[in-house]
């Protein structure tokens, strides 16, 4: 009877994880095929066909290597902190970073904490042969998330040292499931998982994975780092004078609706409102602008005007919103009234301000967490949009109350890096 269901088992798993090869196979078509019509498919699959060129090219014969790995931007944020240490601690390696979203790559492709950049190739058993021979890396780093069962395995099977930072993980994930058995034994090749709650250590002890510890969230290491930089910036200053700001971060078109309603309807002239939006395409920033009926500028068109005669002013380029923050008196973050996903509000919150966002953030820990610690309005309609932004206008006191709730909650959860980098070096 056992044997019989030994072999019921592994014909289960030689089906999957076929079914899983066919997958790969036939995404990496559908990815071409979608890259004539698509502009960041296009890019990454593009990247993704030069990355062995630029492995075999730049990594130097004999070089010890360290091998870090995002999803996109988000994740690489994140990791940063604990990349800019080994970058220090390991002076002399070869430090290999990959991305597989061209969000991640195009915009951190020049980072100063990687000697190289590129796209991680699509995850099958010959690519992550190939790419591991290349590299051969010392100790390896993946964040958050993004398994890659055959890259993972072959890291297990060569006995090579990774780890995984800043995970989260949900019931609903195929880790948990009675499908995922691929998936699940992928994680097993991580010498030690860190996560950023104890939920997420829990459903991992539930599949026997043991070697995890509750590290907490990288981020908040790296946002309270943004208080040691200058965060001046003198177009901003020039356009805020003494008025009360509203900076408006990393939005999109559903955030921008009740934005842009609450400027025309209930804005007074003495509050000015920053628009960073996710999205710069010239298109959307045109259409943005012209649906605001109060004075607006671009940041494009900044130069020779006084900003001080403007009350919004948009952010047609990227880059800036970390420092922007520092200028705001109340903080929007876009991304939870739709379903694109709520964009890092611990940025903001280390200003100590208050902050609006959408309702959609179940997948936000953090977020639940400030809401729950009253730093932060969850909103679900303009009613309530408009009336979180006027009682932050009109109750000075409810605003630095909140807001000092908000920076205690960075500094109550700092010390993930050093967890981290303590396991590393020993």
């Amino acid at each position: 009877m056992l044997n019989n269901e030994l072999c019921i088992l592994a014909q289960t798993f030689f089906i999957l994880n076929a079914l899983y090869t066919l997958g790969v196979y036939m995404a990496s078509f559908g990815l071409r095929i979608i890259s004539i019509f698509n502009t960041k498919i296009k890019l990454g699959t593009k990247g993704r066909s030069n990355t062995f060129k630029v492995l075999e090219t730049q990594i130097p014969k004999a070089a010890e290597t360290l091998w870090f790995h995002c999803a996109s931007l988000g994740e690489y944020e994140q990791g940063l902190p604990v990349f800019s240490e080994l970058r220090t601690l390991y002076p002399d390696h070869t430090i290999v970073l990959t991305f597989f979203s061209p969000s991640g790559y195009e915009i951190r492709k020049n980072t100063p904490v990687a000697d190289i950049v590129t796209y991680l190739p699509l995850d099958t058993k010959k690519n992550a042969k190939r790419f591991l021979d290349l590299v051969n890396p010392e100790l390896t780093i993946f964040v958050k998330y993004d398994i890659w069962p055959n890259f993972l395995n072959e890291l297990k099977n060569r006995k090579l040292k990774a780890i995984l930072i800043s995970a989260t993980f949900r019931e609903n994930q195929s880790f948990f499931k009675w499908y995922g058995k691929q998936t699940r034994n992928a994680l097993f090749a991580f010498e030690h998982i860190f996560t950023q709650n104890e939920k997420s250590k829990l459903l991992l002890e539930q599949i026997d994975y043991k070697d995890v510890s509750v590290s907490g969230d990288t981020r908040f290491d790296r946002v309270a780092n943004q208080l040691q930089q200058s965060n001046a910036i003198d177009f901003i200053e020039a356009f805020k004078q003494d008025a009360l700001c509203i900076v408006i971060g990393s939005s999109w078109p559903e955030d921008e609706k009740l934005i842009v309603e609450y400027i025309n309807s209930e804005a007074t002239s003495n509050t000015k409102f920053i628009i960073a939006p996710h999205n710069i395409k010239p298109s959307q920033i045109q259409d943005l602008k012209r649906s605001v009926i109060k004075r607006s500028i671009l940041f494009s068109e900044k130069e020779e005007v006084d900003l001080s005669n403007y009350q919004v002013l948009i952010l047609d380029t990227i880059g800036l919103l970390s420092k922007v923050y520092n200028y705001a008196d109340i903080a929007y973050v876009g991304g939870a009234v739709g379903k694109t996903g709520l964009h890092n509000t611990l940025e903001a919150a280390i200003f100590g301000i208050p902050i609006v966002i959408g309702d959609n953030h179940e997948k936000f820990p953090e977020a639940q967490a400030m809401i729950d610690y009253n730093g932060m309005v969850a909103i679900s309609n303009q009613k309530q949009l408009n009336n979180a932004f006027n009682n932050f206008i009109s109750d000075s006191e409810k605003r630095v109350s909140l807001g000092q709730r908000n920076k205690d909650f960075i500094r109550e959860n700092e010390g993930a890096v050093i967890q981290i980098l303590n396991f590393i070096r020993n």
